[in-house]
């Protein structure tokens, strides 16, 4: 696809040249050379050459924000995404994180492999083989031996406790779920890093083994891999045969079914909690009201909201394992700060990444607030 039939293809000629992409992109407010609006106009006037070889095609976060806002509906996220599949077939690519260790993993896992990746079950987890139910991952295992104790950026985390979490609060509400040692990345970051090969890949390798399960419903903790199951499988390899479904939109149904219950509050001073808004949950599923539900559920909790919240939440900073910064960094501060000025004694998170991010960046300052992902709270509080 070239750059003229991007352009067609994400409405970017109903350009107004407003600046409210720009207005909006948490990156231009640290970065002043960025400029969402500047890109697609470069792609309009056809310049689309010198687009796919700009460093800044690597600093958007994808995090919607110009998408949502825009008054001519141009799909940014489109536009960007298209224009890093163009600019990957050049050999471009952005700066890899973590020394690339995470783009490396991706890449392993949509080749031929033996994996370990089911090393987090534990005696008292309740999962199966075969099933009506699968429980799609993700990328925790691996985060868990760069992020958790001794790992390569150990910053005090263990993320496959969030997939623990997951399947008690599954198990509690009579749930066994299948979980697949042959399951792999989603190929979220793959894709919006511009390799669509090595995304369908994964993609295929993961719908074989579900269906392989006998599963016709998957259920996802990660936002991202909610999105990318949901929207971005038909979209690329046809409509599957699968319900996809987000846990939090589960677990608020089965609140109101009666069928997640919390223990009463021993103390008459509520915790104060603040809750930060996944891009991927919020502006791009559309996901607002139910993880906020299960807080209004669970005694002696009370949620006192961030001034930027739902549709206006900020970015927890860096996408897909590339060009995290200095900028990255002031973003996710900012976040932090935020959240400390409500009062709240918990930051809750609803994405692994978004928990990994702001608890990176918290590892290195003087933020003092907690940060816990919401299934933290949901196991500790459950019936």
């Amino acid at each position: 696809m070239n750059s003229e039939a991007i352009v067609k293809e994400t409405r970017a000629y109903h350009c107004l040249e407003c600046g409210v992409c720009t207005s909006s992109c948490p990156v231009a407010r640290v970065n002043p050379s960025f400029s969402p609006r500047l890109l697609v106009e470069k792609a309009i006037f056809g310049f689309g050459d010198e687009i796919v070889r700009d460093r800044d095609l690597w600093s958007c976060l994808v995090c919607g924000r110009c998408t949502s806002r825009c008054p001519s509906n141009v799909d940014y996220l489109n536009f960007i995404k298209e224009m890093r599949i163009e600019a990957s077939k050049l050999g471009q690519k952005g700066l890899f994180s973590h020394d690339g260790i995470f783009n490396t993993i991706m890449e392993l896992q949509s080749l031929s492999l033996q994996q370990k990746r089911t090393f987090w079950i534990t005696d008292d987890l309740e999962v199966a083989d075969e099933g009506e139910c699968f429980y799609f991952v993700g990328c925790l295992p691996y985060f868990d031996l760069v992020f958790g104790e001794g790992g390569y950026c150990d910053v005090g985390l263990k993320p496959t406790d969030r997939a623990r979490n997951t399947v008690r609060i599954l198990n509690k509400m009579g749930i066994k779920p299948v979980v697949s040692n042959d399951e792999r990345c989603c190929g979220h970051d793959l894709l919006w890093n511009g390799d669509l090969e090595g995304f369908r890949r994964l993609a295929e390798l993961n719908l074989k083994t579900i269906k392989k399960s006998g599963a016709k419903k998957v259920i996802c903790l990660c936002p991202e891999g909610y999105v990318t199951l949901k929207r971005d499988y038909p979209l690329y390899l046809g409509e599957q045969d699968l319900e996809v479904v987000q846990l939090y939109r589960l677990l608020a149904d089965k609140l109101k079914e009666g069928k997640l219950n919390f223990v009463e509050s021993g103390s008459d001073n509520p915790v104060k909690v603040t809750f930060h808004d996944p891009c991927s949950l919020g502006r791009i599923a559309e996901i607002y009201e139910e993880p906020r539900e299960i807080l209004s559920g669970i005694p002696g909790i009370e949620l006192v909201e961030m001034e930027r919240n739902r549709a206006d939440a900020l970015c927890c900073g860096t996408s897909g394992w590339v060009n995290c910064s200095s900028c990255s960094k002031q973003i996710q501060i900012e976040r932090l700060k935020e959240a400390e000025a409500t009062g709240a004694d918990i930051l809750l998170t609803a994405c692994p990444k978004c928990g990994i991010h702001l608890s990176c960046a918290k590892y290195n300052s003087d933020i003092k607030i907690e940060i816990k992902d919401i299934t933290d709270l949901i196991v500790e509080k459950m019936v």
